[in-house]
């Protein structure tokens, strides 16, 4: 099992693929779709839907050891306090689970029937993953071994750059050690993104950034904005592989380096990891 900072092009010299992954709601190992084999790492989403599905960690494990991937696990600030937060963090280190991205998670309506906790901001569960890894847990007591978290975090440049920048160096300096971001259509905003972070910190940004490549299909549903072009262009019959690979070239001429890559998602909520699987082969010999 390898570390995500330690795949990324700068160390090994070809891109990096993140292959973001929905956990089933089903808690037979044999529905676990396989995912594509041909990403450095997938990454179990935390709860996506707000529905229930598989745990994050259980499936990070169930996807190395039947499927050889090497996983990431998602946690959410969203529904579990301090406690429960960090003992089941201890157990994914059991699980020897090197990667964790941190998020907030989707806020919960009266229709979802659940409560919120958020005992930690996202920034916060940072800072307290990075103290594990220094053998300390929330109480400020020593823990019988430290922990061995790759820590990652998310940014989303819809939602102002600016804005993002921001967070994204207070999560930097709570202990993130990698960014993923949204999926990303305009290749100017790479630019304005390591300049606004530039500014932000006062020095060049040298954390790596996962940019998002979102593969869309007609009739799929995404959670970023999505340029006109690009559903013009699906409406006409262009293929949504084809489409992410244009967007790709755009953001590698861009100077992005590794890439995280958002199959499709069907109203079903299914994800077509085979569209996946196709993008990156394609990525990585066209």
């Amino acid at each position: 099992m390898a570390k995500v900072v330690d795949q990324r092009r700068a160390v090994t010299g070809r891109p990096c693929f993140i292959c973001d992954y929905s956990p089933p709601r089903s808690g037979r190992p044999e529905d676990i779709p396989a995912p594509p084999h041909n990403a450095q790492f997938v990454s179990a989403a935390y709860n996506p839907g707000r529905a229930v599905r598989v745990n994050s960690v259980a499936t990070a494990a169930v996807l190395r050891d039947r499927c050889g991937a090497d996983p990431i696990f998602t946690l959410a600030t969203r529904d579990m306090n301090r406690l429960a937060l960090e003992s089941l963090l201890l157990g994914a280190q059991a699980l020897s689970l090197e990667n964790v991205v941190v998020v907030a998670g989707d806020p919960l309506g009266p229709e979802d029937l659940a409560s919120p906790v958020n005992d930690y901001r996202s920034t916060e569960l940072i800072a307290a993953v990075a103290n594990l890894n220094q053998g300390v847990d929330y109480r400020g007591r020593s823990l019988r071994a430290p922990t061995d978290f790759c820590i990652g975090a998310t940014v989303d440049l819809g939602r102002g750059i600016d804005r993002e920048a921001r967070l994204a160096a207070r999560k930097v300096d709570a202990g993130a050690h990698f960014l993923i971001t949204q999926p990303v259509f305009d290749p100017a905003d790479v630019a304005r993104f390591a300049d606004a972070c530039a500014r932000t910190a006062g020095m060049r940004f040298t954390t790596p950034v996962f940019y998002g490549v979102g593969l869309m299909e007609p009739d799929g549903v995404s959670f970023a904005s999505v340029p006109r072009w690009v559903t013009d262009d699906l409406a006409n019959g262009r293929s949504g592989v084809d489409i992410a690979l244009d967007v790709w070239q755009r953001l590698r001429e861009a100077g992005v380096e590794d890439c995280y890559v958002v199959p499709p998602i069907r109203r079903s909520g299914a994800r077509n990891y085979s569209a996946a699987r196709e993008f990156i082969q394609r990525a990585t010999t066209e």
